[in-house]
């Protein structure tokens, strides 16, 4: 029994209608009261007022909990008001002060949840979220299988052949643990062409809805294959970020509720690990604002809208980099805030995501952060957002089934152990030293990729030296090899290649960061050029040896900047100056 001339009182019982069913049955107080002249008029107008079965009487919190007890997944309040010491004290007390101050506690509810609130259903999110992750997980199994046999192939630059026959023939059966993945079975052409063509194919399944479950497990274990087998050229954040997305959304389509959450948690490390990695690192660049002034022409693939950015006037960059702590570091809290402060995390990560997509070339990366979004969302939001016959249409197709209590315990069990690893990492990032047990557990999982820690663009870079190679038929003359989407020719405009990523071209920006000598796949890459190896140089947009190989190759390292308005204006994109030789010159028989 509630006030009916209360608002917040109200708009709380009708929830609580909803959540309850016909379990409990609900009557404004006015109506009522004649029927309990034992209950004075003063209780009716302090709290709600309960009444068992059997005639006695709860009021207040105890009262709310006492209600909640009958909707599924809520009895556990209820026992913490009998059990937990403390915790009935403080929700009376707490009760007390909202009651005093009804008009203001709703007007809170209604900005915080909006009119007419029930409990959120997320079917429609989950189902949307699952068809669009189809088309996440094809984009990243197609961009890496037109590459594949170019990258780890039996004439690419790391064969994985050459992995499992070095590892295979050092260790036993813990190899199955320590790198799990398909290619101990077969490490062919044709099982590496296998392994990506059919997560293509399993991903086109389940955008089409078949047979979800079999095809996100299928899919895991094939990407988790790829990492693995892939080495240096699988080696990124957003690798491992899809592969715990696709796992946690396996989880979700056992037990939905359990998986939104897991992914809302993974949204949120993702999001405010990138903005702390900025802090502790100490880089004076994220500290002074001046990050987004190097930011646009030093990063890994611009496109051409980065040009115009980069020149934006330098107080405009120091406040866009002031947003970005607003958006990492902030924003993230409100994703376990009630739903319109969810929804306002959301847009503020979306607008975050849409400037990163729009001014750089990061594959699926951006558009996989910007699904998780979707989460934040409830079907009662979706649905007003979506046009109605859509909405009503995949609605009908979303519905999901209550899952057996022996599933939402084992999903539970299984997320709270996830949730505990990446405790762990966020502990190791910030520095700290968890207890050796909790670093035990999180080891046992590693292999498996299901956790992992984040954190992009921690030191800015503030030059942008690219490496250029050349190759040469009598070492006197010397041609440039051009790849596709880097920098390389000055009147080239940088390129879009969202949501493709091409894992040679980035791996040659990492390349300008370090000593040649500690890169393995450098001077095998370089071997491959001499050798003219098609899968090799079909990376490549041009080879200036179409008919045979050159006899001599070397890398020069320049130095590139965006040109300037003037310099824009004649055709030139970029601005260069050589700094010196990266990788001296070589024939195929010194490599080899």
């Amino acid at each position: 029994m509630y006030d009916a001339d209360c608002g917040f009182c109200v708009y709380w019982a009708r929830y609580w209608q909803k959540l309850t069913g016909d379990a409990v049955d609900y009557r404004p107080y006015q109506e009522v009261a004649p029927q309990y002249p034992e209950i004075p008029l003063t209780d009716f107008q302090r709290g709600v007022q309960y009444i068992r079965p059997d005639g006695s009487r709860a009021s207040a919190a105890e009262a709310s909990f006492l209600t909640l007890s009958h909707a599924g997944g809520k009895g556990f309040w209820l026992r913490l008001y009998k059990k937990l010491p403390g915790f009935a004290a403080v929700s009376e007390l707490t009760y007390a002060l909202i009651a005093a101050h009804r008009s203001a506690a709703y007007r809170v509810t209604l900005f915080l949840w909006g009119r007419d609130y029930g409990p959120p259903r997320y079917d429609l999110a989950a189902f949307s979220f699952m068809r669009l992750f189809g088309l996440i997980y094809l984009s990243a199994f197609a961009s890496f299988g037109v590459q594949a046999l170019g990258l780890i192939g039996s004439h690419g630059i790391l064969p994985v052949a050459e992995l499992v026959n070095v590892i295979g023939g050092r260790a036993g059966v813990e190899r199955f643990y320590v790198m799990p993945m398909l290619f101990w079975i077969s490490s062919s052409d044709l099982a590496i062409q296998a392994v990506c063509w059919g997560g293509v194919g399993f991903s086109l399944l389940l955008v089409l809805n078949v047979l979800p479950r079999l095809c996100l497990f299928l899919l895991y274990v094939l990407y988790l294959s790829l990492l693995y087998g892939g080495q240096t050229f699988m080696s990124y954040q957003w690798d491992t970020f899809l592969l715990e997305a696709g796992f946690l959304g396996l989880l979700m389509s056992f037990a939905q509720v359990p998986g939104v959450w897991l992914l809302r948690w993974l949204l949120f490390r993702f999001m405010f690990m990138s903005g702390m990695v900025k802090l502790l690192s100490a880089d004076p660049n994220w500290w002074n604002l001046s990050a987004l002034s190097y930011h646009f022409f030093t990063q890994p693939l611009p496109t051409p809208p980065a040009w115009y950015v980069a020149h934006l006037p330098p107080i405009a960059l120091r406040f866009a980099t002031g947003g970005v702590f607003v958006v990492e570091l902030l924003l993230p809290f409100l994703i376990f805030c009630p739903r319109r402060l969810r929804f306002f995390a959301a847009f503020g990560i979306l607008l975050l995501q849409t400037c990163i997509l729009i001014t750089g070339n990061y594959n699926w990366f951006n558009l996989q952060t910007m699904l998780l979004c979707l989460l934040l969302f409830d079907d009662a939001a979706l649905q007003k957002i979506l046009p109605h016959g859509l909405a009503r249409m995949l609605s009908a197709r979303a519905r999901q089934r209550t899952p057996s209590k022996s599933v939402s315990v084992a999903v539970g069990a299984w997320g709270l152990l996830l949730v505990f690893c990446s405790l762990v990492e966020m502990d190791l990032r910030f520095g700290g030293s968890p207890p050796a047990v909790a670093g035990q557990i999180d080891r046992l999982i590693e292999p498996l990729r299901m956790v992992s820690s984040y954190g992009l663009f921690a030191v800015m870079t503030t030059q942008r030296e690219e490496i250029v190679i050349e190759g040469s038929s009598d070492g006197v003359e010397w041609r440039e090899y051009a790849f596709r989407y880097k920098p390389g020719d000055v009147s080239r405009g940088p390129r879009w290649n969202i949501p493709h990523q091409p894992r040679l071209d980035w791996q040659m920006w990492f390349a300008a960061l370090d000593d040649p000598r500690r890169l393995g796949w450098f001077s095998r890459f370089l071997e491959r050029l001499l050798k003219n190896e098609p899968a090799v140089t079909a990376l490549l947009e041009r080879n200036p040896f179409p008919d045979e190989p050159p006899q001599f190759v070397r890398a020069q390292f320049y130095d590139y900047t965006f040109t300037s308005g003037d310099e824009k204006s004649k055709g030139l994109w970029w601005q260069r100056r050589s700094v010196g030789l990266y990788f001296p010159a070589v024939r195929l028989k010194v490599l080899q």
